[in-house]
């Protein structure tokens, strides 16, 4: 019916969606489909405002080598229509990762653990190259504490003697540490502030390790658990799933994780997975015997989706972690300790 491309200015994105609803009135609106980025959420918003009855959202399947705006819509609308009775009854379309957006609180816990997550990465990057500097100089050793992050550390680094381009490094350095620290702080002040609102967060933060930063990262990457049918599920929207490669009599064909899912999840996952192996003994067992056979990289992969399962029962069931395995198994230490 219409192919137009729209500017972004906010008289023509008007005229457009009033002529598009003028024309989708006798249907009772229109259904659409919206490719996923980080600079669409006004669109998300308007789309309803303008006759929508329905906006999907989706995340490309793979990225392509000859992509343009005028090809990506076009290849959208086909997908769309060809899959339009699979969309009305609420089924899912082959083709299409279908995404669900966030409601603006869970939205907004995202955001603030990413600013977390984006200040901590660039923390270590500046303490890093102050290391560098030293280590140029063989000076680490002269270092008054054992670590370079505190006080008297701070005022001995400001007081080396380097190179005039040195010191101009280092004390940019110095000053960029300071001012991440502090943006820390803040940031981990207004997340525990949330945490103390969601109560998923604080189910979460039952496992071992977890504090309000990656309770509340996991719990905002979750949003309501009841969408995903089974536990794994939870672990395969993370992308902690192998990928398959099968083909013709090859059946069994698995390759390493898929990473389609929240890349923060993971690395969040990851950071529990030592304190859990440290305190939950079962666990730690478990592992052990999967690094026997097939390392140590694949074997904390397989505890970081064993993590993804239990959070879905976790939140399932509204039940704290509990260390030593499932109920079966602890039912069963227990009859063979009343046994003895």
């Amino acid at each position: 019916m219409l192919r137009r491309q729209v500017s972004t200015h906010w008289e023509k994105v008007r005229a457009f969606f009033s002529e598009l609803r003028e024309r989708a009135e006798v249907q009772g609106g229109y259904l659409a489909i919206v490719e996923i980025c980080g600079f669409n959420h006004w669109l998300l918003k308007l789309l309803p405002e303008c006759g929508c009855r329905e906006t999907i959202v989706v995340q490309p399947e793979e990225k392509s080598k000859h992509k343009t705006d005028r090809r990506d819509a076009s290849q959208l609308s086909e997908v769309l229509w060809v899959n339009r009775d699979r969309l009305a009854q609420g089924l899912p379309a082959r083709g299409l990762r279908r995404i669900q957006v966030p409601d603006p609180a869970a939205q907004a816990d995202r955001w603030l653990t990413s600013l977390r997550h984006n200040a901590g990465r660039e923390l270590t990057r500046a303490i890093n190259r102050i290391k560098a500097v030293l280590r140029r100089h063989n000076l680490e050793q002269e270092c008054p504490t054992k670590g370079i992050h505190t006080k008297a550390a701070t005022k001995w680094l400001w007081t080396l003697p380097l190179s005039a381009v040195e010191r101009i490094e280092l004390e940019q350095q110095l000053t960029r540490a300071g001012l991440l620290r502090e943006q820390v702080r803040h940031l981990q002040a207004q997340i525990e502030a949330r945490y103390e609102a969601n109560a998923a967060a604080q189910r979460i933060a039952t496992l071992p390790g977890a504090a309000a930063y990656s309770a509340l990262g996991l719990a905002s990457r979750v949003g309501d658990v009841r969408r995903f049918p089974h536990p794994r599920s939870l672990a395969n929207y993370w992308g902690l799933t192998p990928g398959s490669r099968n083909s013709g009599e090859v059946t069994d064909r698995l390759g390493s994780i898929t990473k389609q899912g929240s890349a923060l999840a993971r690395f969040l996952l990851g950071q529990l997975v030592l304190h859990v192996l440290r305190e939950d003994a079962w666990m730690r067992s478990w592992f052990k015997a999967i690094k026997r056979r097939r390392g140590a990289k694949i074997a904390r992969v397989a505890v970081m989706r064993r993590l993804a399962t239990i959070i879905w029962h976790m939140l399932t069931r509204n039940e704290d972690y509990a260390c030593g395995g499932p109920p079966q198994a602890r039912l069963k230490r227990q009859r063979a300790a009343a046994r003895n």
